[in-house]
């Protein structure tokens, strides 16, 4: 584990404002925080007329419109391939709320991105129990692999690589997502098979869930769009349903609803 803390020569691809050296694994690594806030020198927008009724959809389906503000700001980078000052305004004005109110919720969540996202975005958990099953090493192979650091995108534009906090996948560790899609029990050459396949154009398919597709438009999927492809693929893995197969092999079920005391009759019985 003593190489995964050396530090990895300047790399192409990185962003302007990047470090020169980064830790590899668990160093000092530059985190989202770390980012400078919205780029407001962008001036151009695809935010559009089509794009502001999109956004006003999504804020219609909240009884609190304010509620709408996390997918609408995934709809943003659906279309924008990051948050943008324009996308901001916009979320503001449908919303009623300021910009400063919207700016403190895109830049407080890692989900939404102040600079260009490739067109698959790597994400490797380096929480705990993934790095100690491997996640580390999986997250240092990439970075040589690719040549680039926490957060930046390769030179083609094609991969964006980041470390992730825990995916919530414990049973699967270690694991790596492509557009929040689950690679589980991945390992450094596998995941270097996958973002070199994501390089070359080919379908990539994931150990659970839909064929991988572009970030921007898992993004539209996120704001509330579906794609039609959300029983593709398996939803789960062999791990997550012992506990039912357990159950089933000694005969266990839950309780009958209609069985149990009511609360008047759990309050008697006190």
């Amino acid at each position: 584990m003593a190489e995964l803390l050396e530090p990895r020569p300047g790399a192409a691809g990185r962003h302007v404002g990047g470090n020169t050296e980064e830790p590899m694994g668990h160093g000092e690594m530059k985190s989202y925080f770390d980012e400078p806030s919205l780029d407001y020198e962008v001036t151009q927008t695809l935010i559009d007329d089509g794009v502001r009724a999109e956004l006003a959809q999504i804020a219609a389906r909240y009884p609190q419109a304010r509620s709408a503000l996390l997918p609408m700001l995934h709809l943003v980078q659906s279309v924008e391939g990051r948050v943008t000052p324009a996308g901001i305004e916009a979320c503001a004005e449908i919303l009623g709320l300021s910009t400063a109110d919207v700016s403190g919720v895109a830049t407080f969540y890692t989900m939404y991105k102040r600079k260009p996202v490739g067109k698959y975005h790597v994400g490797v958990c380096t929480t705990a129990l993934c790095a100690v099953l491997g996640g580390d090493e999986v997250y240092s192979r990439l970075q040589s692999h690719l040549g680039i650091g926490n957060d930046e995108t390769t030179e083609d534009g094609m991969v964006t690589l980041e470390h992730l906090e825990c995916n919530a996948a414990c049973d699967m560790a270690p694991v790596m997502m492509v557009n929040w899609e689950f690679f589980d029990g991945t390992t450094p050459q596998r995941a270097c098979e996958v973002v070199d396949a994501l390089r070359a154009g080919e379908e990539v398919t994931p150990t659970r869930g839909a064929r991988v597709v572009t970030w921007q438009q898992a993004e539209r999927v996120l704001a509330g769009f579906p794609d039609g492809r959300a029983d593709e693929g398996p939803t789960s893995g062999p791990t997550s349903r012992l506990g039912l197969r357990i159950a089933a092999e000694r005969g266990w079920s839950a309780p009958d609803p209609a069985n149990l005391p009511t609360s008047d009759e759990t309050e008697e019985t006190r």
